[in-house]
This record gives structure tokens, sequence and C-alpha cells, in this order.
């Protein structure tokens, strides 16, 4: 049966039953992350703590989330897709519980710790199945498409933990969280086969030699490079666009959140358009569309903020959405390259990827707030997007085109 269904699910033109249990499992990390956020203030007052030390439920759910990937991609290559995803589910579920009958902060982070060493599962391994299942190009089609999941979540998940906070209490948000993944641990059971290469599995020496050629590789190092790098500019924004919005513009927190459904519109965009040119065109052709038109984003934005420092929102928010657009080209296609490159590394390689992402962008979050601390307009934010735009062109004129 598992040999039929992937020959199935790699040879059809659109593999839409796979994709969507792929969509659902790359979005577990982003719901679970950001299902809570507006339960905080409630969180603090009934476990009696302050702000600072509830808010390490979500610095410290993130640096989880990046280190957990640098070890489940090496595991699903060691012992398969399958049981690495399902173990990583099986614990979303167990941590979620436990944050439900958490009764201090100090209980609640270690639960949340380990609630994201599960759910990173989703996104690193589902990156390593595309790439099991099909070539580079097609490969970065689909990344394209699954990875609007982690667009649409963190846009949906805060309402929805709002709701449930409001309604229940902050622990409902959990249970919510512990259902979703109970659903999709069933899901997965049912409906996902191992894809890992039958060559690997029966020959562990030779996954040593693959990960040291994958580490050892130019090519690999410029494509997490462009992928890290590329998604700078979105976490420069993350870090630096409330502070430029609300305190140097004088707005409410509130219109800031409705403009930045434009930045979720252009990376979506971008995915979409990725669907479609990724296998005509080829990666390296699509990736360097994307850094040209990222770059292009971010001199519109220092063009604006120079000549219009008193321009309102309009001025960074309408250049993101060509900014995200570019991320939505370039993003998916540098992790298929990343992890083509030993496709037999691949869940090696999709770990490695996504924790430079991650690691690129909250140091970029955090410059950036350095920066705009003594700022009063929004220059220094267009300038370090610049940057970012620059460094990818570097990466990828250095290390992947050569």
């Amino acid at each position: 049966m598992t040999d039929t269904y992937l020959k199935t699910a790699a040879g059809a033109d659109k593999p839409w039953p796979l994709l969507i249990l792929l969509m659902a499992l790359t979005a577990i990390g982003p719901l679970t992350l950001n299902i809570m956020v507006p339960a905080l203030p409630n969180m603090a007052v009934r476990l009696g703590t302050d702000t600072a030390t509830v808010q390490l439920t979500l610095s410290l759910f993130l640096l989880s989330l990046a280190g957990a990937q640098l070890v489940l991609g090496p595991l699903s290559d060691r012992y398969g897709r399958r049981p690495v995803m399902l173990w990583g589910l099986a614990v979303t579920v167990i941590a979620s519980l436990a944050a439900v009958a958490a009764t201090s902060i100090g209980a609640l982070i270690v639960a949340r710790i380990v609630q994201a060493a599960g759910a990173a599962t989703g996104v690193v391994i589902g990156r390593a199945i595309i790439r099991d299942l099909f070539d580079r190009d097609r490969a970065a089609a689909m990344l394209g498409l699954v990875t609007t999941a982690m667009v649409i979540a963190p846009m949906v998940a805060p309402m929805i933990g709002g709701l449930l906070d409001t309604l229940f209490g902050w622990e409902a948000s959990f249970l919510f969280t512990a259902l979703s993944a109970a659903l999709l641990l069933m899901w997965t059971t049912l409906r996902l086969p191992e894809t890992r290469p039958a060559s690997i599995a029966a020959a562990p020496g030779k996954l040593w030699h693959e990960w040291r050629a994958l580490l050892a590789s130019r090519q690999f190092h410029g494509y997490m490079l462009c992928g890290a790098l590329g998604s700078a500019s979105f976490f420069t924004f993350l870090g630096g666009g409330p502070h430029v919005v609300v305190t140097i513009m004088g707005r409410s927190s509130a219109e800031y959140g409705m403009w930045f459904a434009i930045m979720s519109l252009g990376y979506m965009a971008g995915n979409f358009t990725v669907s479609r040119l990724a296998q005509r065109f080829g990666v390296n052709a699509v990736i360097l569309t994307g850094i040209a038109v990222h770059f292009v984003g971010t001199c519109v934005t220092l063009t604006l903020v120079s000549l219009y420092p008193d321009g309102g929102p309009a001025t960074v928010f309408v250049p993101q959405f060509i900014i995200s657009y570019g991320s939505g080209l370039l993003l998916p296609n540098a992790m298929a390259g990343a992890v083509s490159v030993r496709p037999q590394a691949a869940g090696t390689a999709a770990g490695l990827a996504g924790f430079a992402q991650m690691a690129v962008g909250a140091a970029a979050a955090q410059i950036v707030s350095m920066l705009l601390a003594g700022s009063t307009t929004a220059l220094p934010l267009a300038l370090m997007m610049l940057a970012a735009a620059v460094s990818t062109a570097v990466a990828y004129a250095a290390l992947v085109r050569r």
C-alpha cells in the first residue's frame, strides 16, 4: 500500500490529500506559538507572576523550536520520517495537556519548552517528506503551497486564542492545541507512509557519509543563507514595525494589526506564484527573481521613509507587500535547494536550514529594536531591511551561483 501511495503522490499533478496533511503538520508549530499570545495578561494574573516572566513562555518556546530542528532532522534521516513525526505529535499532545494542568509559571514554561520540541516536527520533517517525494524544482512548487500554512496559522490562531481566553480562560487555548494535535496524530497514523529512501535505511554508514558531504557543501550553505537572510527582512519588521507605527507614528495597535495583513497577502501571493513557476523556470531562476523583487521593495521603503518621514503607516506597509512577495518567491525555493543538495540527508538539511532561519531572524528582531530605541523616524528599519536584501544577493552570488 505504501509504495502505491508514494507513486500516486509523486506522480499526480496535484497530490492534494498529501499536501493538505503536510499543510496541517506545518501549521501546528505556528498554532502552538500564537494561540496563547492573547492570554498572556490573564496568565500573569492567574499564576501570580509578572509580564517579563510570563513572556518566557514565548521566548523559550522559540528557542526550543529552533534547537529541536537541529535534532529532529537527523533523527528522521536515521530512523525514518513517520516514527519521528508520530512521536513529535504525541509529545505535543502530552505537553499541551501538561500546560492545561500547570499551577505555576515554572511548570507552564517547562510545558511550553517541551511543546515546542514536539511541534517542530511538523515544520522540519514536512519539508524533508516533500523532498523525498519530488525532484528539486517540483519540491519548490509543493513547498510554496505547503508554507502558506505558516502564514495563515499566525493570522487565525490569535483570534481563536483570544475568543477561548475570553469565554473559558487561558487553559482553553492549550486544550484546543492538545485536541488539534491529537486529531492530527490520528490522521498522520492513518495516512502518512514512510518516505525516507530505502537505501539509507539499509546503510547507516552511508548516512554518515551524506551528513559529512552536506556540511562540506558550499551550495548547501548558500541556499541555507539565502533562506535565512531572505527572511531577515520579515523578522526585522516584526521586531521594529510596532515601535515605528505605534510609538513613532502615534497610531494604535489595532491599526497596526490591520496593516499587517498586507504582508501576509504578499507572502501568500509569492507562494502561489512559486507553485506555478518553479517547475517551468527552475529553483535558481525563481530565487534570483525573489531576491530582485525583495531588493526593489526595500529600496522603495528607504525612498519613502526618507522623502516622507511623516507619511504614516503606508510608507512602510505598502512596500512590505513587494518585499513579502519577493520573500514568498525566495524562501520555498531556497529551502528546496537546501534539501536537494544531498537528498538522502534531507531531514538534516531541513533542520539546519530551519534553525539558521530562526536564529538569524531572532538576531535581526533584537538588533532593529536597539537601533530604533533612540530614533524618531523609520530610517533604521528601512536601512536594515535593505542590508538583509543585499546580504541575500551576496550569499547567492558567492555560494549558490558558483
